[in-house]
């Protein structure tokens, strides 16, 4: 595990002054906090005892139910007794990571990918090896092809990871077609897939794509989150998994924290059962959706030449490239002197690839922020390309190994 040396910068761009197009933090705000608070204290007035007990480690039965009601909006059918909740998808994540990966088991992913992935399998010392994507997702022939190599080496691949909608840090969503086909040579290769869906249900263009737990039920680790679609602080998370998987699930979760939040999962049971959550996601989906557009249009508006990007159909981030020659990570200290703040692309792959890269967040400034926090990057950038054109290239030598951005940073 390795700590950033953009870490302190960001302690910077926390200051108010500061546009931050960083951090994935959702706009709880927007959720009525009279109604919610009111729920909360419901559930200590009639359910206190209950709340306030030690819980299961496959987490609340009724819950479980729901959180399959939830998943059907996507096109899954599931068993609530294949559904183990979770602190967070993240949890999930690191039990899974801690199920099957022994030192120098190698963990394919995305590249990029969601950066605490890759400090999970790291931490659990796996060989983290990254297959391409282009704005239809993962390419099929780099997968098998990493498949193959992985066999010939006589190494085993433990699982695939992806995040097929609206992928962290990218934003491009997997097309069906690709799906079939990565469902298709996992299947062949006997291999895993790891499919982590937070954003599944924030889409503001296009149809649904089939999930592919759906395609390959035996084969897939569903991962889902209430942190995007409800709130990150009650850390209500969950894994949909074959039988087999979810029982060593539910014994790695008793190891690491005996049992759930009790009174968290029954805050959250009583939401789903009272509250009108559907029309919720609505609302999020018409907020983010104009903090996107804004950001689109921005980017159109004024970034310089060279400079390229994402266009995502939901979520809340945009991955752009720099004009050649401009290291983002170099840039960062300039930017934040300009007062907006991202994250280097660096943070999203484990062998120093994306330094030309960035992740923009468009969930949690106003419109009005967001197009101000534009402009001020684009100043940093014709900063940079300036010195770039007077004394050559801005990128650093490569170094290797994963440096992860600040822990706010989801």
């Amino acid at each position: 595990m390795v700590a950033s040396e953009v870490r302190a910068l960001f302690a910077v761009a926390s200051r108010p002054e500061v546009v931050s197009l960083a951090g994935g933090m959702p706009n709880v705000a927007a959720l009525p906090l009279d109604q919610i608070g009111e729920l909360v204290k419901d559930v200590v007035s009639e359910e206190g005892t209950a709340a306030l007990q030690y819980g299961s480690a496959q987490g609340d039965p009724v819950l479980r139910e729901q959180l399959c009601e939830y998943m059907a909006l996507e096109g899954i059918t599931a068993s609530p007794e294949n559904v183990i909740v979770t602190v967070g998808s993240q949890q999930a994540l690191d039990l899974l990571t801690r199920v099957f990966v022994d030192p120098g088991d190698i963990v394919l992913t995305e590249a990029p990918t969601y950066v605490t992935a890759i400090n999970t399998f790291a931490a659990f010392q796996a060989d983290i090896r990254h297959v391409a994507m282009d704005d239809q997702g993962v390419i099929p022939s780099d997968l098998e092809e990493a498949l193959v190599r992985a066999e010939l080496d006589g190494r085993p691949v433990k699982f695939f990871y992806t995040v097929p909608n609206f992928q962290n840090p990218a934003g491009i969503t997997m097309s069906a077609e690709r799906r079939a086909q990565v469902v298709a040579a996992c299947e062949r290769h006997d291999v895993l897939i790891v499919e982590d869906n937070p954003y599944g249900l924030l889409r503001y263009d296009g149809e649904p794509e089939p999930t592919l737990y759906s395609q390959s039920e035996g084969n897939v680790v569903y991962l889902g989150s209430l942190s995007k679609t409800f709130s990150p602080g009650l850390r209500i998370g969950w894994a949909l998994a074959p039988a087999a998987v979810r029982a060593k699930l539910v014994l790695a979760a008793e190891s690491a924290m005996l049992s759930h939040s009790t009174f968290n999962q029954l805050v959250v049971r009583r939401y789903l059962n009272t509250f009108a959550w559907r029309e919720q996601i609505k609302a999020f989906n018409s907020m983010y959706s104009e903090r996107r557009d804004a950001m689109l249009n921005a980017l159109t508006a004024m970034m310089p030449a060279g400079c390229t990007w994402t266009r995502p159909e939901g979520g809340f981030f945009v991955w752009a490239t720099l004009p050649e020659g401009i290291d983002a990570k170099a840039m960062l200290p300039r930017a934040v002197t300009e007062r907006v703040a991202y994250v280097p692309g660096t943070g999203f792959y484990a062998d120093g690839r994306g330094r030309d890269s960035m992740r923009l967040s468009f969930c949690y400034p106003t419109p009005e922020q967001i197009r101000e926090g534009v402009r001020r990057l684009v100043g940093a950038i014709e900063g940079e390309v300036d010195l770039r054109d007077t004394f050559g290239t801005t990128l650093a030598p490569s170094t290797e190994g994963h440096q992860s951005p600040a822990p706010d940073l989801p």
